[in-house]
């Protein structure tokens, strides 16, 4: 029997660079609307529906072009490889577009902050507020940003593949 040539590894970059692709059209859509700083909750959902159905749809492409055949350990190679892949081409773009697309992204958001600190707190010291601002600051960089967003999109990554890789593994049929 010939080996396959569609491998875990091609079908994570090519689904991680249309994840990381998706993601980016989404986030300059956001930017051009002013709603990049301030999320709902109605564009963080669809945030998810795309990381998620990216990562299955990479997993049941793998499974199609392996003569319907998936392990679970594939599926976890594969939602991960399209996890940091698309992870990388956020890093990259997160950081193009806070040094250059929207400089003032970083002091927005700790305003924004600021704000919600004193709404839910409204006993807190002026003291206090500006302590966890500088709190804050310090994780507000755009590595320390895109750093964050790596392990956390791996993290997301892991489980969604892992319940993806349960749900549609199916073994060789001979």
């Amino acid at each position: 029997m010939e080996k396959q040539k569609n491998t875990t590894a091609k079908t994570a970059l090519i689904f991680g660079v249309l994840l990381g692709a998706i993601n980016i059209i989404y986030g300059l859509m956001l930017f051009s609307l002013e709603m990049h700083i301030q999320k709902n909750t109605t564009s963080n959902v669809i945030g998810y529906v795309i990381f998620i159905s990216l990562i299955i749809w990479g997993i049941v492409d793998y499974r199609n072009k392996n003569q319907g055949s998936l392990k679970l350990s594939d599926a976890l190679k594969t939602g991960l490889g399209i996890s940091l892949i698309s992870s990388i081409v956020l890093a990259i773009y997160l950081v193009i577009f806070i040094k250059f697309i929207d400089p003032d992204f970083i002091e927005e958001t700790l305003k924004i902050s600021r704000q919600t600190i004193l709404q839910e707190q409204p006993e807190i010291s002026e003291e206090n507020v500006n302590q966890m601002i500088e709190m804050q600051k310090k994780f507000a960089g755009p590595f320390m940003i895109s750093s964050f967003m790596i392990i956390f999109n791996l993290f997301f990554g892991f489980i969604i593949s892992l319940i993806g890789g349960l749900l549609l593994k199916k073994s060789p049929t001979e």
